[in-house]
């Protein structure tokens, strides 16, 4: 498959974008976020992102690899798609992927997922990437997502049926300026004095 997962990080320890997350079950996107409290504790909130909906993805740095979603022990160990897969930790981490994403909405995010069912949906979709990449060399494909589709599992228990996204790309963009501004360092907080006036930002792709 062109994402290397198996269907049947070195970065292990990098800091985590606010979520867009994906319920199988359900079939819902969830928007996630995280607002730290005054007594040093973290309090979450989340918000159901409806459909149908556009984000920009970087799939130039898709990483693809081991997750574990243990409650207060997550854990990815993933490297680049094209490196060499790093070696599962333990039995609980699942083959993943992982890829930062673009809502007007709501911003910079991540998108990761283990489920076997949303990865082939996934791999498709990378698929029809891999194919007109080359020909929106510096650009980011705009991926639009028109709702869910059903898939059934025949399994020992009987039946089972799940969620994965109807997603296809609308269009190519230039990479909005939020993926360039989270790889930055932070810089350093220059001397205090007058500074000419900036020239007013050009705006953005439509997507």
């Amino acid at each position: 498959m062109a994402i290397g997962i198996n269907l049947e990080e070195k970065r292990g320890g990098s800091s985590f974008l606010p979520v867009l997350k994906f319920d199988a079950k359900a079939g819902d996107f969830i928007i996630v976020n995280r607002e730290p409290m005054s007594d040093g504790t973290w309090e979450k909130t989340e918000l159901e992102l409806k459909t149908p909906v556009k984000f920009v993805a970087d799939f130039s740095n898709l990483e693809v690899g081991w997750m574990s979603f243990k409650p207060g022990a997550v854990d990815f160990k993933l490297a680049k798609i094209g490196e060499k897969m790093p070696d599962r930790p333990t039995p609980d981490h699942k083959q993943g992927v992982r890829l930062r994403i673009f809502l007007k909405e709501h911003g910079l995010r991540e998108f990761a997922h283990t489920s076997k069912n949303v990865l082939r949906a996934f791999d498709s979709l990378h698929d029809e990437y891999a194919s007109a990449a080359d020909a929106n060399s510096g650009k980011m494909p705009v991926i639009e997502v028109s709702g869910t589709e059903t898939v059934k599992m025949q399994t020992k228990e009987g039946e089972l049926r799940f969620k994965v996204p109807k997603w296809s790309i609308s269009g190519w963009v230039a990479p909005p300026a939020e993926f360039a501004a989270a790889a930055a360092p932070e810089p350093e907080k220059p001397a205090a004095k007058a500074m000419p006036k900036a020239k007013p930002a050009e705006e953005p792709e439509e997507f």
